[in-house]
């Protein structure tokens, strides 16, 4: 495997695959060249064959994607740097869209999503995600299916109209948290991301791809809209994690990455995150290692990371810092111990004077170590520094081979319909139906009793659905329920398979 420079200082300095997924940290204030690092590191990693995920804020990584060439400055810097090998060249491309505008759209289920994600992208508050919690835990156990927004929308309507049959079993349903709840899903929808609820849901496979040249693809999540709902931007990019976190399987130490998956502005993560989401994020970074993943972080201000975060980030790149505030000068100093250090380096003084383009460089050594800190210049990609055009856009996501999939939704029975049907149902066949759904139906039980009381569009779609979740989900206890939310291994039950 040729490996592709990423600096030079005296010598060139590389990213080694073996210890790409020991994760990552771009930091930098404005200005200071953290996108094109991104963009190098990215193509880097396609040059091995690792897929990549990006989120681009600012719409300006797109350009990955073209032949480079035709850039003064890029010229100037590779005759500086002195790289006789360099050539241009363009990444093998996915463009991914929440709002399918531009890119194909990108979707999860609502039981997919679970009750801890989305409660933090409603921004509830603790009581207000326990209803939360305990609706979707109605849901499972009358095998009811969460699926889009209209879906939970009536399932929360359904429980606040039957609370008193509840409370005893999943606590009090208060009217107040219901309110509190519509109207953040009302919120929400009005900021576009309940197109992001629905099927078909995203296969995290389509993105782990390579070409017929063997690089990896480069999957561009567009940004530039969702980034105006930071809330919804950060939980998205985190359920994506925790979907790899959840799907692959462990494999150890490998000789390259899976997955190279950037967090831009990463900061949006952790703000106002409650301490139970900051544990689970902990567990993910630190433990999504073993499944091949190498997680970036891509922020301002090395302060933005929680020191139990940022501590498992052995490859960085800091590019520089102002330190015209306290808090400023703070992280110079927080960002000045945190590399290994170099006699011939005074990090605390050179971090405010590099230039466009220079940053602090360590990355592990073969042996895991950090190398010690050295000031280098980034080396250029051989891909377009900046945005595309919307043909060319637009002639990316047509060409793709997964064109035509994603874009259609689909609207299957679900919580909503089997509610809406109800409504004519008399007493007495309600009551039957609250029974619950009986697992025999899945596993060979009595056909007789697993079929009571169901109705035979309801019994269809619940097993459809039971099959696959089982096959992802459930462990080897015989009826266990469907394991909900994001982080379920971590919570106790068996990761997918």
């Amino acid at each position: 495997m040729t490996l592709t420079p990423l600096a030079k200082s005296a010598d060139f300095l590389y990213l080694l695959p073996k210890m790409a997924n020991r994760h990552g940290l771009i930091a930098g204030a404005t200005g200071t060249g953290k996108t094109v690092t991104l963009q190098s590191i990215a193509e880097s990693f396609s040059r091995m064959g690792v897929p990549v995920f990006m989120a681009d804020v600012k719409g300006d990584l797109a350009g990955i994607s073209q032949v480079g060439g035709g850039n003064a400055r890029v010229d100037a810097r590779v005759a500086q740097l002195g790289l006789s090998d360099f050539s241009v060249n363009a990444c093998p491309v996915t463009f991914w869209d929440v709002f399918g505008k531009q890119g194909h759209p990108i979707r999860t289920t609502i039981a997919e999503m679970g009750p801890l994600l989305l409660g933090r992208m409603l921004n509830l508050n603790e009581v207000q995600s326990g209803v939360l919690t305990a609706v979707f835990k109605i849901a499972d156990d009358n095998g009811w299916l969460l699926l889009d927004l209209k879906d939970l929308r009536a399932m929360i309507q359904h429980a606040a109209e039957h609370a008193g049959q509840y409370s005893a079993q999943y606590g009090n349903i208060s009217s107040a948290s219901v309110g509190a709840i519509q109207r953040a899903l009302l919120q929400l929808e009005h900021e576009g991301a309940d197109q992001f609820f629905g099927e078909p849901a995203l296969n995290l496979d389509d993105m782990m791809q390579t070409d017929a040249r063997g690089w990896g693809m480069v999957n561009i999540l567009a940004s530039d809209t969702l980034y105006n709902s930071p809330r919804v931007y950060a939980t998205l990019l985190l359920w994506l994690l925790s979907e790899l976190f959840e799907k692959l399987p462990e494999v150890g130490d490998l000789e390259k990455p899976k997955l190279a998956f950037f967090f831009d502005e990463a900061h949006l993560l952790f703000n106002d995150a409650p301490k139970s989401l900051m544990d689970k994020i902990e567990q993910v970074v630190r433990l999504i290692r073993s499944k091949g993943v190498g997680v970036y972080f891509v922020s301002q201000n090395p302060l933005d990371i929680p020191d139990v975060v940022l501590g498992q980030l052995g490859n960085r790149v800091q590019h520089a810092l102002r330190a015209f505030t306290p808090r400023d000068q703070k992280a110079v100093k927080a960002a000045a111990e945190t590399f290994r250090a170099n006699p011939t380096v005074k990090v605390s003084e050179v971090i405010t004077e590099l230039a466009v383009g220079e940053a602090l460089v360590s990355f592990l050594d073969d042996h895991g170590r950090p190398a010690p800190v050295e000031r280098a210049f980034i080396c250029p990609p051989g891909s377009r520094i900046g945005p595309i055009t919307a043909v060319e856009r637009e002639k990316l996501i047509k060409s793709s081979i997964i064109y035509g999939h994603y874009e259609n939704s689909i609207d299957r029975e679900s919580a909503y319909e089997i509610l809406k049907g109800r409504a004519t149902e008399t007493p007495a066949e309600q009551e039957d139906a609250d029974k619950g759904f009986d697992w025999g139906d899945l596993f060979g039980g009595d056909a007789e009793s697993s079929t009571k009381g169901k109705k035979p569009a309801n019994r269809q779609g619940v097993l459809e659905t039971a099959a696959k979740s089982a096959a992802r989900a459930i462990g080897s206890e015989l009826g266990r329920q469907i394991l909900r939310g994001v982080l379920g291994s971590i919570l106790g039950g068996k990761g997918r398979k």
